[in-house]
């Protein structure tokens, strides 16, 4: 797997590469230290995966991953940072980053690369536990303002749960083929790109 760390402290960065290099199967192609770097360096190297700050001088990790979503809609983002901050997890997760975990909990760095790189998203215990605090200040809207009927509101409440097609399948009596049909509509509808997204606005909506 062929990473490329991102952070302001180059003690950070350097000790992380040491220590995830000791896995013979992770690569760290480049070090960088702000956001302008981390654009430049993923359309050099184009990691598996992107191990990133937030919270940089010049550039954050949020621009920089909004960037390079836009430019590399398949970029697989893990951010790792001190900080859990509502904004930047609501920031995160809009942007489509496919982890977000702690710096504290050193301990889950080297599985959460490997979760990511299978496809997998990893938030860590802390993050997941926020969420549903974070709709606390949200205004009411409706789903249907968006043009979503009951079927697909509930399509999104089983994906907010965490299940999978095959299990949404099996309680809507519907094929997997159709539930992937309905996802993507429903992504369209709502301006999402994939099943985080959606997730987090459910959340954030509820």
């Amino acid at each position: 797997m062929n990473i490329i760390i991102i952070d302001d402290d180059k003690l950070v960065s350097s000790s992380l590469k040491t220590i995830l290099e000791t896995s013979p199967d992770i690569m760290v192609k480049a070090l960088g230290s702000d956001g302008t770097e981390a654009i430049s360096l993923y359309d050099t190297y184009r990691p598996d995966v992107l191990l990133m700050d937030i919270r940089m001088n010049g550039m954050t990790g949020i621009e920089a991953a909004r960037e390079i979503r836009r430019k590399h809609p398949d970029a697989k983002i893990l951010f790792l940072t001190t900080f859990s901050d509502d904004e930047y997890i609501i920031d995160a997760l809009n942007i489509g980053a496919k982890g977000y975990i702690l710096k504290q909990d050193f301990e889950s760095i080297l599985p959460a690369l490997h979760a990511v790189e299978n496809g997998q998203n990893v938030f860590g215990n802390e993050i997941i536990s926020k969420i549903p605090d974070l709709i606390a200040s949200r205004q009411q809207f409706s789903y249907s303002d968006y043009g979503i009927n009951a079927k697909e509101l509930r399509l999104i409440e089983y994906i907010a749960k965490g299940m999978s097609n095959k299990e949404i399948s099996e309680c809507l009596y519907l094929s997997e083929g159709t539930i992937r049909n309905y996802l993507s509509v429903i992504l369209d509808k709502l301006e999402l790109r994939d099943r985080t997204q959606l997730a987090i606005f459910y959340y954030q909506h509820r």
